[in-house]
């Protein structure tokens, strides 16, 4: 199965159907940002942030993020369980599936094979920003939304350089999921 329909098939459509009804409003824009942010965090999946693969193992060095769309506990994943905007769906949702709705709880249940909690939180940290989904096929506005809202340390603390890199990256990334969604 192709990897972006999987994700959004076992991941995303799950998440949305635990969230109100008002944030699968406008679902293509929805899917196709989340869709981008997955490959622009986890492009092949990653369940924690690779820092360095250890020789002749299999297992990498793991950052602070974990799960698809690669959330700190300390960042996104407590910025969702506190926001006034996003904390009452986050604590219904790791109710839900059964996931303590604490820092602790939710980050432990982040790397999986089953990507829903991480779908969740991806979206309510989206519905915290107080602007809405960026229009279709509008490229720098869907990643200056990415920038608002995961705060990449590679790009905050990037040399201009590894900014167009990942400036680029999201051009590709936002291209192959506006694709997806919309076959």
């Amino acid at each position: 199965m192709n990897r972006l329909r999987e994700v959004r098939d076992k991941a995303i459509t799950p998440a949305l159907a635990l969230l109100p009804a008002a944030m699968s409003r406008n679902r293509v824009r929805v899917d196709v940002q989340l869709l981008a942010t997955h490959l622009q965090e986890a492009p092949n999946g990653e369940q924690c942030q690779v820092t360095q693969w250890r020789p002749r193992e299999e297992e990498p060095v793991c950052g602070p993020a974990r799960g698809i769309w690669q959330f700190e506990k300390g960042g996104g994943v407590r910025g969702v369980l506190t926001h006034p905007s996003s904390k009452a769906h986050a604590v219904a949702a790791c109710k839900a599936l059964g996931i303590k709705p604490t820092e602790d709880g939710v980050f432990a249940a982040l790397p999986g094979s089953v990507d829903v909690i991480d779908a969740v939180f991806a979206r309510l940290l989206y519905w915290t920003d107080p602007k809405p989904l960026p229009v279709l096929g509008e490229i720098e506005e869907a990643f200056q939304y990415y920038l608002r809202n995961w705060r990449p340390g590679a790009y905050t603390r990037g040399n201009l350089v590894q900014r167009e890199t990942l400036r680029s990256k999201w051009a590709m990334n936002y291209r192959r999921a506006l694709d997806e969604v919309m076959q």
